[in-house]
C-alpha cells in the first residue's frame, strides 16, 4: 500500500508540475479533479440509495471553476445567483418525477455536493489567479499535504490512541498531532512567501493544519454514512479523487479569504 501511495504521489506531483505554471491550465487541472470528485460524491450517495441528479449536478458544478477560469462575473455575488438558479432548476426537474418521495433529500444532496466539492475546491483556482498566485498555490498545497503526510507516517508508527473511532477507526491522536507539526513546519518554510512573522506563521500552520484534518474527517463521515471505504478507485493506494482532495476542501477557501486580507 505504501509503495502504491508513493508511485501515485509521484505521478500526481508530475501532473501538477506540468500544468501549474500556466494559470488557465492549472485551472483546467483543478476543474478535472472537481468533475471526478463530484461524480464520486454522487456515486457514493447512489450506493446509499439516495436519488440525486448526478450528471446535472456534475455539469452545474463544472460551471463554477470554468467561470472562474474565464473570469466570468455577471454580478459581484454571482455565486449566490448561481446557487439560486441551480436550486430553481432542480425544483423544476422534480416536476418530471412520477412520485414525490425523497424530493427534499434529492435537492439537498445535489446542492450540497456542488457546494462541498465544486465551490470549495474552486478557491484553488482563485488562489492561483492572485498576483504571485503560483507560490501561494504551492503554499496552500504544501501546508495541507504535509499535514496529511505527517498524520499518516506518525499515525502508522506511533498511533495508539483512537481519535474518533466512530468516524475513522484508523486515525489516532498521535497521528493528528504529527499532522499539525508537519503543517506547522510547512507554514514556517513558506513564511516569507506569505509575508508573515514567525509567530504569525506558527498560528497559520496550526490553524490550517486543523482545517485540513477537519476536511479529512468530514469526508470520512460521509463515507461512513454511505458505507464505503474509499470515494473511488482511480488513485492506487489512495482511493479516489475526493480521498486525495478532502483535506484541501476547507483550507482552500480559508486560505483565499486570509490572503485576500493580507494582499489588500
Amino acid at each position: 500500500m505504501l509503495t502504491k501511495r508513493i508511485w501515485t504521489s509521484l505521478f500526481l506531483a508530475a501532473f501538477m508540475l506540468s500544468t501549474v505554471f500556466i494559470d488557465w491550465l492549472c485551472g483546467l487541472m483543478v476543474t478535472v479533479f472537481i468533475v471526478v470528485g463530484l461524480l464520486e460524491f454522487f456515486t457514493m450517495l447512489e450506493k446509499k440509495g439516495i436519488y440525486n441528479y448526478k450528471y446535472f449536478g456534475t455539469c452545474l458544478g463544472a460551471l463554477i471553476p470554468l467561470s472562474i477560469i474565464h473570469r466570468f462575473e455577471l454580478t459581484r455575488s454571482w455565486e449566490v445567483l448561481f446557487i439560486v438558479a441551480a436550486l430553481l432548476f432542480l425544483i423544476l426537474m422534480q416536476f418530471r418525477r412520477r412520485d414525490n418521495e425523497g424530493v427534499v433529500v434529492s435537492i439537498s444532496t445535489t446542492i450540497f455536493g456542488i457546494l462541498y466539492v465544486s465551490w470549495f475546491l474552486s478557491f484553488l483556482i482563485k488562489i492561483r489567479y492572485f498576483e504571485g498566485g503560483l507560490w501561494l498555490f504551492f503554499t496552500v498545497i504544501l501546508i495541507t499535504k504535509l499535514g496529511d503526510i505527517g498524520a499518516y507516517l506518525i499515525g502508522m508508527r506511533f498511533g495508539k490512541t483512537p481519535l474518533l473511532p466512530r468516524i475513522s477507526p484508523k486515525k489516532s491522536v498521535e497521528g493528528s498531532i504529527g499532522g499539525l507539526v508537519f503543517s506547522l513546519a510547512g507554514a514556517l518554510i513558506c513564511k516569507e512567501a506569505l509575508r508573515l512573522t514567525l509567530p504569525q506563521a506558527a498560528v497559520v500552520g496550526v490553524l490550517f493544519g486543523i482545517l485540513a484534518q477537519l476536511g479529512d474527517l468530514s469526508e470520512s463521515l460521509i463515507k461512513r454514512d454511505c458505507q464505503v471505504k474509499d470515494s473511488g478507485f482511480m488513485l492506487p493506494g489512495m482511493g479516489g479523487v475526493l480521498d486525495l482532495a478532502d483535506s484541501v476542501i476547507f483550507t482552500a477557501p480559508a486560505f483565499y479569504f486570509y490572503m485576500s486580507l493580507i494582499l489588500k
